[in-house]
């Protein structure tokens, strides 16, 4: 076990998959001498080559279209988008290439790729920097989106979504890029497309992914000062997404909040909702609720505080559940 951040557990997991698969490439945008803006990339190509991590030109389609091509004949490319919203111009690539071609030649064709992308807010980057594209992805038939909330998870899901045969869309958050924890290099953990319950509780279930997942552990230290004992769900991997976790804890609580910086609007909370609802109807004693960024264009810094979910916005949403001293009826909600 050795204690790192984020970023330095993704270029552990980057620097093992190189040392043991030499069909494993990675490149993008200062990837190279630079290390990468957050240096998660840092001495690679020092160690490696400039033949297994490599520059690329700025324009971002190219760099996914490349990367098809290299794993159309046999190689594992990892590519950096640098910033969530400058991924945009290879969207096309993504999803009428990337999603489809395995569906497309009937499973004749894998492209084992990764397509890392730092993403969501906290850090006050100005215009473009900072986005939650998520959904973009996720809805996206035919791409696995992973995306870690803790240093572990980083190097475990970086190594798992190398080797799978499918393409991944890696987010990562960049506010927990400096978040340190002890790690462990063995391979042992939760296995790929799984959630896991990070705080166990029986009052209702927070539910989360990257970024937010910490947010919502702080809620729940909050609330046990009030009373509530709340259970955090990390998802991990949004597509798949890991029903089987969250509606076990969801059963046994009756109750859910779920939680991410997007926008609410067909947000990615809407299908969780959805999913809790068909799944857990006859167990839920409450609606389950959202709390999620605004609808509205990423804000400018100074207003990234006011967007982004707060513990007592998450709060706030847990005293709207219904609770012992209250029963639902067909007319709506009344005191017991």
């Amino acid at each position: 076990m050795e204690q790192i951040t984020m970023a330095q557990a993704l270029n552990a997991a980057l620097r093992d998959a190189l040392k043991e698969d030499e069909r494993v490439l990675v490149s993008g945008e200062d990837v190279g001498t630079l290390g990468g803006v957050f240096r998660v990339t840092d001495g690679l190509t020092r160690d490696f080559g400039e033949e297994r991590c490599f520059d690329t030109p700025l324009a971002e389609s190219g760099i996914v279209g490349h990367a098809v091509g290299l794993a159309m004949g046999g190689f594992r490319p990892v590519v950096e988008m640098q910033f969530d919203a400058f991924a945009y111009p290879a969207f096309e690539q993504i999803t009428s290439h990337v999603a489809k071609l395995r569906n497309r030649t009937r499973g004749g064709l894998e492209l084992p790729m990764v397509i890392r992308i730092p993403y969501a807010g906290g850090i006050g980057g100005v215009e473009h920097h900072c986005d939650s594209s998520e959904v973009y992805y996720t809805h996206t038939a035919g791409l696995r989106v992973v995306t870690p909330a803790t240093p572990q998870d980083a190097y475990d899901l970086l190594r798992d979504a190398i080797e799978c045969p499918d393409p991944v869309v890696f987010l990562e958050p960049k506010c927990r890029y400096w978040t340190k924890d002890e790690v462990s290099f063995g391979r042992d953990g939760t296995p790929f497309d799984r959630a896991v319950v990070r705080r166990p509780g029986t009052d209702a279930t927070l539910i989360a992914y990257g970024p937010m997942v910490a947010t919502a552990l702080e809620t729940a230290e909050a609330a046990a000062a009030e009373g509530r004992d709340l259970e955090v769900v990390d998802l991990r991997t949004l597509a798949p997404v890991d029903d089987e976790t969250m509606t076990e804890s969801v059963r046994r609580t009756g109750r859910a909040v779920v939680v991410h910086e997007a926008a609410g609007f067909c947000g990615y909370g809407a299908e969780i909702a959805a999913r809790l609802s068909e799944q857990c109807f006859h167990h839920l004693q409450a609606p389950v609720l959202r709390v999620t960024g605004f609808d509205v264009p990423y804000p400018a810094p100074k207003l990234e505080q006011h967007h982004l979910p707060t513990v007592d916005r998450i709060l706030d949403a847990v005293d709207r559940l219904q609770w012992d001293d209250e029963v639902v009826t067909a007319g709506g909600v009344h005191g017991a």
